[in-house]
């Protein structure tokens, strides 16, 4: 899908969460070939979100880099409030930042693996979320588009359970979220990622375990970060989503089908 179709989008501002690197770098650049004016959020990566604010801005964006570790809700407020400070409001919210943390049996996962997982990948959501919503009740209208995780509906791999579960909540949490803002003209969707080459599967995911992966991919192929971008462009578009609250959207080249 080409940016081009979302005309709407042009002038928008958009906060993407975990912007450095993989989907969310990915997403982040689609929306500024789409007009929008957009928000870096970054971790510990800032040379690479550096990168990716020049490509924003070569593409003729603005480009606003915004730092913080998520797995702290006042930290993911602020994150919030200080792009709404820059751009005047808030028009859309990627909640991209999550991670595995490490692979780690159930039988093994301490309290404080536990609250880690949970704290990155489904609390740093509720409290962005909580926080972007007043900005876009007072524009009347909004987007918040989630990312869940393929492992959300197949338990996960080896060692990735709390973390499926986690990414559970995501989904669940996006389709309540979505019955709660529709009188406010706030939609609510998630992407759902399969596969994906990304920093995320080179730092927890060995060759011979994506190999295998692939096997299972009626597509017979890995996904790379830019075939997930135009669903974030999709899903934030009223002009090209505009009925479409409350859903997931699968990019797993058909490896699991709703």
């Amino acid at each position: 899908m080409s940016e081009a179709f979302a005309a709407d989008l042009a002038g928008r501002s958009v906060l993407v969460t975990g912007a450095s690197t993989g989907i969310g770098a990915a997403a982040a650049r689609a929306f500024a070939r789409a007009g929008c004016r957009v928000a870096i959020h970054y971790n510990a990566s800032l040379n690479r979100a550096e990168e990716v604010a020049a490509d924003v801005r070569f593409a003729g964006a603005e480009a606003f880099l915004v730092g913080g570790d998520l797995r702290h809700p006042a930290k993911a407020r602020e994150v919030v409030e200080a792009t709404a400070a820059r751009f005047g409001g808030l028009d859309i919210l990627v909640n991209n930042a999550g991670g595995l943390v490490r692979r780690t049996a159930v039988v093994e996962a301490d309290d404080a693996y536990f609250s880690e997982v949970v704290d990155l990948n489904a609390r740093s959501m509720v409290a962005a979320s909580a926080a972007a919503i007043p900005h876009m009740r007072r524009a009347g209208r909004g987007s918040i588009v989630n990312v869940t995780s393929i492992a959300a509906r197949t338990g996960g791999g080896g060692g990735s359970v709390i973390y499926a579960a986690a990414k559970g909540f995501v989904s669940t949490f996006t389709r309540g979220l979505a019955k709660e803002l529709v009188k406010d003209g706030i939609r609510v969707n998630a992407v759902s990622p399969g596969v994906i080459v990304t920093p995320f599967h080179e730092r927890y995911s060995t060759p011979a375990m994506l190999e295998s992966v692939k096997s299972s991919i009626p597509m017979n192929r890995l996904g790379s970060p830019d075939e997930c971008a135009g669903a974030f462009v999709y899903l934030a578009s009223d002009a090209l989503s505009g009925f479409v609250t409350g859903q997931i959207l699968e990019v797993n080249g058909g490896q699991v089908m709703p």
